[in-house]
């Protein structure tokens, strides 16, 4: 019964990934399988072809939460490389013994920030004390502050934790809209379903229904980083070159173009 609903989740993973854009299964390529998270979609669809420009084999990504994928890893799925959004689920899965240590970096950083529909008048300072339940009420009688499920999902728990750094979680916490992943979120604001959204700066940056209207202090929450490393079974010949490619300086610009910081580049 177990292996059963194992396989159902799995199943239920990737109809999620291809709803944000990814092509499960490795029946079209001879590269490796990447289990990667949501804000990477645009950043990591143009390095994978650059990669194939330079003669690689074209990868195989599926795009979710790192919190679902991580927990997909941990269930057998047979992936070949994970880069998750935060620390913790890349750690989740080291302290199982699932990724191969040696192969792990920190590849990207990024900015959180508050988001609404690119029509809106919203203008909102985050800073200490932000009347955020003020805002979405003045955006939208009732309306719902959509984030990442602060339960798992990275980008949820970065918005958690900078809201009650800035005293503002206690009156918004009933007046979430959490969403599977970041872009299920960002998705949320920009068809008016929720006037006012936090997601990643390069999430906003690939919607062109939102605009920014505020990033939140750096201090306010954990530093955003991407973690990369070889799955401990993976069994892709081209999984270790994919990526050092990522890691490499042929890869920084096509990620500084979606505003990545690059942390790691030779």
């Amino acid at each position: 019964m177990g292996r059963f609903l194992n396989r159902l989740v799995l199943a239920a993973v990737l109809i999620s990934a291809v709803a944000v854009g990814a092509s499960p299964g490795r029946a079209q390529s001879a590269g490796p399988l990447v289990f990667a998270a949501a804000s990477l979609k645009n950043a990591l669809d143009a390095a994978n072809t650059a990669y194939v420009a330079s003669g690689g084999a074209k990868a195989t990504v599926t795009y979710a939460a790192s919190s679902a994928l991580a927990k997909q890893i941990e269930a057998g799925a047979p992936a070949d490389i994970f880069i998750s959004a935060d620390e913790d689920w890349m750690d989740y899965l080291a302290g199982k013994g699932l990724v191969q240590p040696a192969t792990r970096r920190d590849l990207l950083g990024n900015r959180l920030v508050l988001v609404a529909a690119a029509d809106s008048k919203a203008a909102i300072e985050i800073k200490s004390g932000v009347a955020l339940d003020q805002a979405l009420d003045t955006a939208q009688k009732g309306g719902r502050l959509a984030v990442g499920d602060p339960a798992a999902v990275p980008a949820g728990k970065y918005a958690k934790a900078a809201l009650q750094k800035l005293g503002a979680w206690d009156k918004v916490q009933d007046r979430l809209a959490p969403a599977e992943n970041v872009r299920a979120a960002l998705a949320l604001v920009a068809r008016g379903e929720a006037p006012l959204g936090i997601v990643y700066a390069t999430d906003a940056v690939a919607e062109p229904g939102v605009r920014i209207v505020a990033t939140f202090p750096a201090d306010s929450h954990a530093p955003i980083l991407y973690p990369i490393a070889l799955v401990k079974d993976s069994t892709s010949p081209q999984a270790q070159a994919f990526l050092e490619f990522l890691a490499s300086a042929k890869a920084r610009p096509l990620f500084e173009a979606q505003g990545f910081t690059v942390l790691s580049a030779k």
